[in-house]
This record gives C-alpha cells, structure tokens and sequence, in this order.
C-alpha cells in the first residue's frame, strides 16, 4: 500500500464521527472486499486497526458495540480468511456475550455452512462449549481432517473425545452409513475419503500428533496389530523368508496378553499349521487353553519335547546349505566387535575418525509394524576395511547420560558424518538419519551438516542387472531380492541373507545370526562401492564414477568453488579432481528470454520454477528416455538440465557447456538459483510470468 494511500486512509478516519461504523458501512456496500488477495477493504481494514492502536478512546462500549458486533458476526462466515483476525480485533468479539457467539456458529452450522461454523469457532475460542462429534463429522464427511485437526488442537480434552469416537466408528461392528445418512445432501461429500482404513491412518496421526495414550483407541490398535499378525504370517508361511525365531518373538510381542488378538491367532495357525503345530505354537504363544478348540487342545496335551529337538535339527541344517547361496562377509568373525561400554568405544572412535578413512554405516531397529511413533535406532554399524564395529545405542546413550556426558556420543556421531575428509557410505540414508534423529534429538541436524556421503540407493537404480539366466541361479523358489540385497547381488555376485531383517533388534542379548547380519549389511557397502569404482563401465556406469558420488545428498548449500568443480573421495581417501575450465574474462549477462534449456524428468519442478522466471524451458515426461533430452538440446540448441548418472552418459552427446548436472537434494528455489547464477543468467521484474505456464 503506498504511503500517500495510508494517509489518506487516516486522514478518513479522523474525519469520521464513528470509525468503527463507517468500516462496517464501506465494507457491507463493498463488492472487492469478498475477494482473494489485498484489496481495498484489507488494506483500509489493517490501517483502522493500527490507528486505534495509536489512538486508544476510540473503541466503543455498551449497547453501540454490541450493535456493530451483530452486524460484523453477519459478515464473518462471508469475508476472506485474512479479515477474521482484524475484524474479531476492532470489534472486540472476545468480550461479546458467549451464548450469543454460540447461537449465531449454531445458525451457520443448521444453514450447512460447516466450515465457516469451524472456523468462526475456533477464532472466538468457542469449542470447549461445543459438541466436537457433531461439530467434526461433517467436515470429515467433506475430507477437511486437517481443519478438524486444527478444531481439537490447543483442547486435550476434545482430542480424547474425538479420538474415542473415531475408534468407536472403526469397530467392525459399527455402521458407517448410521454416521452418513443424516448428510446425504452435504455438498462437496466424499464417501471415498470416510471408510475404516481413511479413519483408522487419521486416527493414528492424532495419535502421534497429540501425544494421546494409544490405549484410549482398541479398535484402531486391535485391527492394526492384526494385519501385522496376517503380515508374520505372510513372512513366515507364504514367503517363507523369516527365521522361526524371528516370527515367534513380534508374535508374542504382538498379541501379548490381548485375549481378541489371541483369538485370532488361534484361528491363523488353523489355517497355515497341521494340528500338532498349531498346537505348539499356540503353547509357546501362552494362548490359554480355554481358548483353543478342543481338538487343539487335546493336541495340546499329547505333544512331547521330541518336536522342538526336530525343529532345531532342521534349523540347523538349513544355516549349513544357505551359506553357498548368500554374500557371506570376508573378514574373521573375532574382528566383529560389539560395544556396549565407553572404554571400547574409544578405540573405535580413534579408528574410524580418521583423515581418508571409507566406512561403510548402516542402522538397525525393531519393526513398528505401522504402531505409532518413528522407530528408535538400537544398533549403530560402521565397517572399515578390517573390522566391524557394531554400537548398542541403547546401553552407550544410558551410560553416557549416567555420567552427565549424554552428548557424548552425538557428538562422536556429528563428527563422523560432517567430516569432508572421511568417505561414508550408506543405503537410504535419509531413513537412517530420520530415525537416528528420534532417537536423539541433538542429531536432527545431522543430515543438513553432513558432507563426504555416498548414498549407494542412488546409484542402485543405475547398474545394469545381470543377465536373466544368472538371477535365479541355484535360488529355487525364493522371492525376488529388493533393495540393498539387489545391488549387492548384481555388483558382488550373491545376495544378502534378509531372514534377519525384521528381528527385534531391542532384544538383548543378539543372537549371533543377528551380529553376522548387521555386520553384513555395513560392510558389503565398502567391496560395493571399491568394485563400482574400479570397474564402472562393466555395470553401465561412467569411467569417471568417483566425480559424481559424494556429496549429492548433501543439502549443504554448495559455495561458487564447489559448483565448478565436482570431487570426490576415492576408495584410498584422495580426492578425485575433474578437469576444470577457467574463464578469461567474466561472460556476458544474459537475459532468461535468451537462455534455452531441456530438463530431465526428474527435474520437472525446477523446469516449472524456471519457466516462471521467463526461461525458455522444454520438459521431459517421466516415461521419456533420459537420451531424448540430448535429442531435443541438439535440435534446438537447448542447455541440458539433468542429474546424477545420466550427467555422465548426456554431457559427451552435446557440446562443452552445454549439460549441467543439478543437485536434486536441494528445492526447486535453490536449483534455479544455482543454474542461474552459472549460466549468468540476470533475471528482471519484466521477465517474471512473462511466458505461458
């Protein structure tokens, strides 16, 4: 608003016998005021409300004020979401009768004007008086869960009751149409978004979001822990890819004491076990014997040790024929070291903090199984070349805060990861590092700071597979192998043994099969990455591999140095330096009507960013072939805009400086600016939307 506006403004209001009332008489002959955005009315609105900031004998009282405020609360449901405040402000609505404020939400409510009702309640602090099943089904009806979050939040009270009436809604037994007949004719009504399973995940975000006892939702808890009972079940019988131990530990855990859930084991191991092994397990599970069937319990009765030592027997020889299939790690088992005390833990810190040093880090924790709450990392693993060493968070953190040093070993960990001179080596390490910050939150940083990274997802969907003959080699029926197991497979030859992935990682003492799989899944990451760099064109990669890994997960902004010059760390720790060309004078500034670019299609929001600032931008679908983009930069003599691995193959199909590799862990904001300022491209007021979006 220019100055010269304001001043006439105040001069207005000065003029006016009754400030408050001439607002309201503008506004309700008004027609712009309705819209989006700062129109008239805002700006004469906000003006009023600081002059009678500066001028405090203006508000009024008595029965004027309540005049004015009844014909404000008639326009409140009607203006824009940037008046509510300034208008609750001038005419004091806190201070209005509260029965009357309740009367006039319940008028807007019955008209069906659900939303406005919400809103307007939650402005004047309306909803401790106030129904919150009937206030909130209608919105959820209409899929705005996030306003009726909004209605609860600051209320402890209301969130419980909200919570118990979702859960009561999520009973099998409950009828949803009895919640959705009395709205049938409800306007913008989404009957796909108000099913069990929608309100069962809104439950749970609650859940989280408010900190609320789990225990005050059985329903949503019950039918949760069931599908994780179908999910072992799944694992166990079906798949057959987790070790009985394993199954047997979450069952227990799941089921617990929980006679409906016990009920319904009872009823799984019918279906996936003969008798005598349904029996069994229904024993180690401490199903109690009223529950079973009595065929199942007249099993029980007759069983004999003789089971157990035949299951062992087949274990065993399981483990024995499994080795020749699986990665299978080189080093000696004694160079595998679990930490549990400070005084070990030192010698590991000394080993891995060191200046060239490559270690490979991976995480561990216990299957939440979708149960509320980001899982809490219990086993920390770092393999360098030699040795693993396998860190019980858990243990080190309590011993740590026992001897007032709990920022101990965050800060072993925040010196790992922000070392530039120490390569690590990961598999999503996002998740990893999502994890470990809830586990302790002086690490939420961490991936902001961290530097010297290579995160191995990144480039997994890059390697050539090997040839279909090969996969299923000595396999038999075994599924599929995903993820991390894949890339060790294509790259190493054999695959990692998964079976101990959903362990319970909180259990101590570990089994050994659980010490030999951590340790496996750290260091597969070093001969993963050492083979990748000494042979990348044979899993068509780059020969320059090593220019390209680190530092891409970064979200560190990169310095003007770093943006011309791509290094990495090699396997030995040196720096691997690309040629670089240095300019002989500054290049010439260019409009962005000039500059022509094609962005690769996972760059799409940096090409819509671009195109707003009046770039010329051509966009790639997400099906196109990476190549076409060298196609069209040819024909069109167009920049290209790309990422990662395809960098390598693009910029040798088009002319130097003419293919610039973006960091695709940065926003699209951040993107543009960088592409900008290398390109010296200048960006005026004209240019922006100067093109079709």
């Amino acid at each position: 608003v220019s100055r010269q506006l304001k001043e006439e403004i105040r001069r207005g209001f000065a003029r006016l016998e009754d400030p408050l009332a001439g607002l309201l008489a503008m506004l309700e002959s008004s027609s712009d005021w309705k819209g989006k955005g700062h129109s008239l009315g805002y700006c004469i609105t906000m003006e009023l409300q600081l002059w009678i900031k500066e001028h405090p004998a203006v508000p009024q009282s008595g029965t004027k004020l309540k005049k004015l405020q009844a014909r404000v609360l008639g326009m409140l449901s009607q203006c824009p979401a940037n008046l509510l405040d300034p208008l609750i402000s001038i005419y004091q609505l806190h201070t209005a009768d509260r029965n009357y404020l309740l009367e006039h939400v319940s008028h807007l409510y019955l008209q069906g004007d659900y939303k406005e009702a919400a809103i307007l309640s939650i402005k004047l602090k309306l909803q401790p008086d106030q129904d919150v099943e009937k206030m909130c089904t209608p919105l959820l009806l209409q899929d705005k869960a996030n306003l009726v979050e909004d209605y609860v939040g600051e209320h402890p009270e209301l969130q419980s009751k909200l919570l118990q009436t979702l859960d009561t809604w999520c009973d099998p037994s409950f009828n949803i149409r009895d919640i959705t007949r009395p709205y049938q004719g409800l306007s913008r009504y989404k009957p796909e978004k108000f099913n069990r399973r929608v309100l069962s995940k809104l439950v749970f975000r609650l859940l989280e979001r408010f900190n609320v006892d789990p225990a005050l939702c059985p329903n949503v808890i019950n039918q949760r822990h069931l599908r994780t009972l179908n999910y072992l079940f799944y694992k166990r019988f079906v798949e057959k890819s987790m070790t009985e131990e394993n199954w047997a530990d979450h069952i227990q855990s799941t089921v617990g004491d929980n006679r409906w859930l016990q009920g319904q084991l009872v009823q799984a191991l019918l279906c996936h076990c003969d008798a005598r092994g349904a029996a069994r397990w229904a024993r180690h599970c401490r199903v109690p014997p009223e529950m079973l069937p009595r065929a199942l319990a007249e099993e029980l009765q007759q069983l004999h040790l003789q089971d157990r030592v035949e299951e062992v027997t087949k274990a065993d020889n399981y483990e024995d024929s499994k080795k020749k299939d699986y990665y299978q790690l080189p080093i000696p088992r004694e160079n595998i070291h679990f930490l549990q005390t400070w005084e070990k833990m030192l010698q590991c810190w000394e080993k891995v903090l060191q200046p060239g040093q490559v270690v490979g880090v991976d995480m561990e924790w216990k299957p939440s199984f979708g149960m509320v709450g980001k899982p809490c990392v219990t086993l920390l693993q770092l393999a360098l070349k030699e040795e693993v060493f396998l860190l019980d968070l858990p243990q080190l953190l309590e011993q740590a805060e026992a001897e007032g040093e709990k920022e101990k070993l965050p800060h072993f960990i925040q010196m790992l990861y922000s070392d530039a001179a120490i390569t690590k080596l990961g598999y999503g390490m996002s998740g990893d590092l999502s994890s470990l910050a809830a586990t302790c939150s002086a690490l939420k940083d961490t991936e902001k700071q961290m530097q010297g990274v290579v995160d191995l997802l990144a480039v997994d969907k890059q390697v050539d597979g090997l040839s279909p003959e090969h996969s299923h080699k000595e396999r038999g029926a075994r599924q599929p192998e995903k993820g991390l197991s894949r890339l060790v497979q294509h790259v190493l030859g054999k695959p990692l043994d998964k079976t101990e992935q959903l362990s319970n990682w909180e259990k101590r003492p570990l089994r050994e099969e659980q010490i030999l799989y951590a340790a496996s899944d750290a260091y597969c990451l070093l001969e993963i990455y050492e083979r990748l760099c000494k042979d990348p064109e044979s899993f068509g990669l780059g020969s320059d591999l090593t220019k390209i890994l680190v530092g891409k997960q970064s979200k560190k902004p990169r310095t003007k140095k770093q943006l011309n010059k791509q290094e990495a760390p090699s396997p030995s720790g040196q720096e691997c330096q690309g040629p670089r060309t240095e300019p002989s004078q500054p290049p010439l500034l260019i409009s962005p009507r000039e500059f022509r670019v094609v962005c690769d299609n996972m760059l799409q929001g940096l090409g819509r960013y671009l195109r707003c600032l009046g770039v010329d931008v051509r966009l790639l679908d997400n099906e196109d072939d990476h190549r076409k983009a060298a196609e069209i930069a040819r024909q069109e003599g167009r920049v290209i805009l790309t990422s990662g691995l395809p960098y390598q193959t693009l910029r040798s199909q088009v002319g130097e400086g003419r293919c610039f590799s973006v960091n695709c862990s940065e926003k699209a904001k951040e993107q543009a600016l960088q592409v900008l300022k290398h390109f010296n491209v200048q960006v005026s007021l004209g240019d922006i939307f100067s093109r079709c979006q």
